[in-house]
């Protein structure tokens, strides 16, 4: 694990020198603070609840863009410049090529929601604020995130445009945001209940309601794990 860590620091540090990166938080930071606070059609004032319950659901669709953003360069721009191939010839193998990509994404991710616990502070000398569904709520986003980050590290490894593999990656992603659901609605039977379980939003929507069930975990877990398996498969395929 030792060189897994390795190449999360050196991605990390690499992603924190570059001013996308500072550009991309401010755009998280500032548009789930705008709807959350001063929307005035459904923000926390307008609602008078101390919950946050309106930022937990803007932040799933600014994760659903933010992180194709973030990974897009994580193995694309390997591959454009060639550092994967010397990467690899470093007694490193390409799963931890892989698990290290993702596991800086979501250090990223965590400095992100790292910063958004002023809006659960600033809420919670508001009223009296549920803190165990606030809780559940950001265990839900680490957890979308670890699957959006999976499918995102796939997207990468299947292209050498970062522009594609972020298209790609907001593709797949809208498989499960979107079309599974709609799908599911007209579906009945054993297909209805497939699309039903590969909805994301219904996944997601049960944590942030306070319920963390195991299947819905393990549903996250395996997208993140399938994303990663792909862009190994896909790696080892072009050495």
């Amino acid at each position: 694990m030792k060189k897994v860590w390795i190449i999360a620091r050196r991605e990390v540090e690499s992603y924190f020198s570059s001013l996308a990166a500072y550009v991309l938080l401010v755009l998280f930071l500032g548009f789930t603070g705008f709807f959350t606070w001063l929307r005035g059609n459904g923000d926390i004032f307008f609602r008078k609840q101390a919950d946050l319950e309106v930022f937990f659901a803007i932040a799933m669709w600014t994760l659903f863009f933010f992180i194709p953003a973030v990974t897009m360069r994580m193995l694309a721009e390997e591959r454009r410049s060639g550092t994967i191939e010397m990467l690899l010839t470093k007694k490193v193998q390409t799963w931890q090529v892989v698990v290290g990509k993702f596991l800086a994404t979501m250090l990223i991710v965590a400095a992100a929601l790292l910063l958004t616990l002023i809006y659960y502070y600033s809420v919670s000398r508001l009223g009296n604020i549920d803190h165990g569904a606030t809780i559940s709520g950001y265990i839900g986003l680490l957890l979308l995130s670890a699957a959006y980050a999976g499918i995102g590290i796939f997207a990468s490894s299947i292209s050498k445009n970062q522009i594609v593999a972020f298209l790609i990656a907001i593709s797949i992603g809208i498989l499960f945001q979107f079309i599974a659901g709609i799908l599911a609605s007209d579906a009945t039977g054993v297909v209805g209940d497939l699309l039903a379980y590969l909805d994301i939003n219904r996944h997601y929507q049960n944590i942030q309601r306070g319920v963390v069930d195991t299947r819905d975990v393990l549903y996250f877990l395996s997208l993140a794990a399938m994303g990663l398996l792909w862009a190994d498969y896909f790696i080892e395929r072009k050495k």
